[in-house]
């Protein structure tokens, strides 16, 4: 057995800068990774997902030259070219990943799976087929989650499609089924849509992006329909087959009724599961919920003392700033005496549809079921000059303020780079500053966040 300060199992975007930052710290550290440094984010996740979506906005640019007043010839996609692009960019995120922590002082890295023998104690089998066992006096549970796959009858015999394998494909589907109408859903049926596929969303509820307000989830349910996506809403997958040479049957019990949807592939993309079904929790005291995800107190702590988990596999916002935060809680906490929690911090987040939507603060649902006293700001994208000169006028921006205070408690940004216009938003929300500091700011013109002074002044 071999004795550490500090185990970090899972590389992913929390545990990665938290293992380098022990180490350089002092403290004799070990990083155990089962697959591939960097976590979801890099491997399966943000990067290869954002890569492939700009791959998509230029073919969707392409076919739109002509509105600009540019002539070109008929638009196609070279998905192997795409997915070679994406593959160049994960490979020199992940091996910058892998290069600072093989060089880092006091710092292992372990290729294996681990698991807990005891509280502190894991087992580690290596790439190599040997087995060790470790010891530390803190460890800390970085193992992410995994696309969940819903229970469909029929579902065993169709190869079926989840986040990860979806962008090894190197033929652009026929047509493309998604069961799922949440961010991943979304982004990939657009994406394919632009690639050149036909695209069908199904959505078991009302609404698509169901933690969005209902207005904006309309906008967006126009913007995907504008281009060429069915989407089926209130609508349950009730099993699937293999019809003909190569096609799928997605049976779906709509609002007029049974309905057989047709298509060449399936993506699922119904949610995530936490990957601690192979961690042998149980010989450790740490408490997982219901669907696995290990809990944790405001601090990061789980129930078993020395013990700690980050990032995604605790549950809740399963984004990567978030899990990158966790690590800066821990640091802060355990290497330079502060008491941060989790308790204070924004959830911003962007959905990369394209036009992007940038949410950060309170939804109108959730100031309406606190009781809260607010007025809501809201304008078209239409409304906004640099939308109009670069014909990227879709969506809107809406912002909820404190009716006594004049406080920003929120917004959502759905346009032309919502993302960055969120973070202005989010900016002005951290300093305290009143709406109308935006109402009455100046800002260059024509930039987009010169629509804070149209946005807060719709409020007078």
């Amino acid at each position: 057995m071999t004795e550490y300060q500090c185990i970090i199992v899972g590389s992913g975007q929390g545990g990665t800068p938290l293992a380098r930052a022990l180490a350089a710290a002092g403290r004799s550290t070990v990083l155990v990774e089962s697959r591939h440094v960097g976590g979801t984010c890099v491997n399966e996740g943000c990067t290869p997902t954002k890569t492939m979506v700009a791959s998509a906005r230029v073919a969707y640019l392409a076919r739109r030259a002509a509105d600009y007043g540019v002539l070109t010839g008929t638009v196609q996609v070279d998905l192997r070219k795409v997915r070679e692009r994406k593959r160049g960019v994960v490979e020199s995120f992940r091996s910058g990943s892998e290069s600072r922590l093989e060089s880092q002082e006091n710092l292992q890295l372990i290729r294996g799976s681990a698991r807990f023998t005891s509280q502190r104690t894991l087992e580690v089998a290596t790439v190599d087929g040997s087995r060790i066992e470790l010891r530390g006096e803190q460890v800390f549970i970085d193992t992410g989650t995994r696309p969940s796959m819903p229970r469909l009858p029929g579902l065993e015999e169709i190869k079926a499609l989840d986040s990860t394998s979806i962008m090894e494909l190197d033929k652009i589907p026929e047509h493309l089924l998604v069961i799922g109408g949440g961010y991943i859903g979304l982004e990939f049926g657009q994406m394919f849509r632009r690639f050149g596929a036909g695209v069908t969303i199904v959505q078991r509820g009302p609404q698509l992006l169901g933690r969005e307000d209902s207005d904006v989830a309309q906008e967006v349910l126009k913007i995907l329909r504008e281009d060429g996506i069915e989407v089926l809403l209130d609508s349950t997958p009730s099993s699937v087959r293999r019809k003909g040479s190569g096609g799928i049957c997605l049976e779906v019990a709509c609002p007029e009724g049974q309905r057989g949807v047709e298509g060449s592939h399936l993506l699922a993309a119904v949610g995530r599961v936490p990957n601690t079904d192979e961690l042998d929790l149980n010989r450790t005291g740490v408490e997982v919920d219901s669907r696995g995800f290990i809990r944790v107190n405001e601090r990061l702590e789980t129930s078993a003392p020395g013990v700690y988990a980050l990032g995604d596999v605790k549950g809740g916002a399963a984004f990567t700033h978030i899990s990158y935060d966790d690590y800066r809680i821990l640091r802060a906490n355990l290497l330079e005496g502060g008491r941060r929690t989790v308790s204070d911090r924004p959830v911003p987040y962007t959905v990369f549809i394209d036009p992007q939507l940038g949410r950060v603060g309170l939804s109108e649902r959730e100031a309406r079921e606190r009781g809260l006293r607010y007025k809501v700001a809201k304008i078209p994208m239409s409304w906004v000059a640099r939308a109009l000169e670069v014909d990227e006028s879709r969506g809107l921006i809406k912002a909820l303020v404190d009716e006594d205070g004049g406080r920003i408690l929120g917004c959502a940004v759905l346009g032309i780079e919502g993302g960055e216009l969120m973070a202005a938003l989010q900016i002005a929300m951290m300093g305290g500053l009143p709406y109308t500091a935006l109402r009455d700011g100046v800002f260059a013109h024509p930039c987009l966040s010169e629509s804070l002074n149209t946005l807060f002044g719709s409020l007078q």
